[in-house]
Protein backbone atom coordinates (compact mmCIF):
# COMPACT_ATOMS: atom_id res chain seq x y z
CA UNK A 1 0.00 0.00 0.00
CA UNK A 2 1.47 3.52 -0.71
CA UNK A 3 -0.32 6.55 -0.35
CA UNK A 4 -0.34 9.76 -2.20
CA UNK A 5 -1.80 13.06 -2.03
CA UNK A 6 -2.60 16.09 -4.54
CA UNK A 7 -1.25 19.17 -3.36
CA UNK A 8 -3.32 21.08 -5.65
CA UNK A 9 -6.58 19.78 -3.73
CA UNK A 10 -5.48 19.34 -0.07
CA UNK A 11 -6.04 22.73 2.02
CA UNK A 12 -4.34 21.24 5.28
CA UNK A 13 -7.77 20.45 7.43
CA UNK A 14 -5.90 17.82 9.28
CA UNK A 15 -8.43 15.07 9.19
CA UNK A 16 -5.75 12.91 7.86
CA UNK A 17 -3.65 13.36 10.79
CA UNK A 18 -6.44 13.16 13.48
CA UNK A 19 -7.09 9.56 11.68
CA UNK A 20 -3.68 8.68 11.43
CA UNK A 21 -1.34 9.94 13.36
CA UNK A 22 2.21 9.44 12.51
CA UNK A 23 1.32 8.74 8.73
CA UNK A 24 0.27 12.14 8.27
CA UNK A 25 0.99 15.61 9.48
CA UNK A 26 -0.75 18.59 8.85
CA UNK A 27 0.46 22.09 8.18
CA UNK A 28 -1.10 25.50 7.66
CA UNK A 29 -2.11 24.70 4.31
CA UNK A 30 -1.10 20.91 3.24
CA UNK A 31 -0.35 18.13 4.43
CA UNK A 32 3.02 15.84 4.73
CA UNK A 33 2.99 12.27 4.10
CA UNK A 34 5.58 11.37 7.07
CA UNK A 35 5.08 7.06 6.30
CA UNK A 36 4.09 6.80 2.06
CA UNK A 37 4.37 2.99 2.74
CA UNK A 38 2.74 1.97 5.92
CA UNK A 39 2.19 -1.66 6.89
CA UNK A 40 -0.88 -3.18 6.18
CA UNK A 41 -1.89 -3.71 9.76
CA UNK A 42 -2.59 0.40 9.73
CA UNK A 43 -4.92 0.04 6.70
CA UNK A 44 -8.27 0.97 8.23
CA UNK A 45 -6.59 4.18 9.86
CA UNK A 46 -5.30 5.47 6.45
CA UNK A 47 -8.95 4.21 4.66
CA UNK A 48 -10.36 6.75 6.97
CA UNK A 49 -8.51 9.34 6.38
CA UNK A 50 -8.72 8.90 2.80
CA UNK A 51 -12.21 8.95 3.03
CA UNK A 52 -12.94 11.77 5.48
CA UNK A 53 -10.31 14.18 3.51
CA UNK A 54 -12.64 17.46 2.84
CA UNK A 55 -11.16 17.87 -0.61
CA UNK A 56 -10.35 14.32 -1.59
CA UNK A 57 -6.59 14.75 -1.77
CA UNK A 58 -5.63 11.73 -0.74
CA UNK A 59 -5.39 7.78 -2.27
CA UNK A 60 -4.18 4.40 -1.98
CA UNK A 61 -2.49 2.74 -4.66
CA UNK A 62 -2.13 -0.68 -3.86
CA UNK A 63 1.20 -2.01 -5.53
CA UNK A 64 0.91 -6.02 -6.25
Amino acid sequence: MRIEVDLDLCQGHGMCEMEAPGIFEAHKDHVEILEPTPDESRRAEVEAAVQYCPTQALRIIDDE
